[in-house]
C-alpha cells in the first residue's frame, strides 16, 4: 500500500494508475493534511468458477413474456391518461 498527499496525486495520477495498472501496489491512500481520505485501487471485473460475471442478458430464453403482460394495467393506464396496449 502506498500513501500520496493530495498535491502529489494530482500531479502525479497518471503514474499512480499506471502503478495500479502493471501490479506494482495494490492499492493507494491520498491523505490531505496527513489524514487519509480516499483510496485509489485498480478494476478488475469480479470472476466466479465460470468465469466474469456476466450481467446483461443473464435471463435470456430462460422465461418468455406474455403477450398480454400490460393487460392487468390497462384500468389503471386510463386513470392517468395513458394509452392502453391491448
Amino acid at each position: 500500500m502506498q500513501s500520496v498527499n493530495m498535491l502529489e496525486a494530482k500531479t502525479h495520477l497518471s503514474r499512480l494508475v499506471a502503478d495500479l495498472e502493471d501490479q506494482r501496489v495494490d492499492e493507494i491512500i491520498i491523505a490531505r493534511h496527513g489524514r487519509p481520505v480516499a483510496r485509489l485501487r485498480a478494476y478488475r471485473e469480479e470472476e466466479t468458477a465460470d468465469g466474469p460475471t456476466k450481467r446483461i442478458g443473464v435471463a435470456e430464453s430462460v422465461f418468455e413474456v406474455p403477450a398480454d403482460i400490460d393487460s392487468p394495467y390497462g384500468e389503471l393506464s386510463r386513470l392517468f391518461g395513458g394509452d392502453v396496449i391491448e
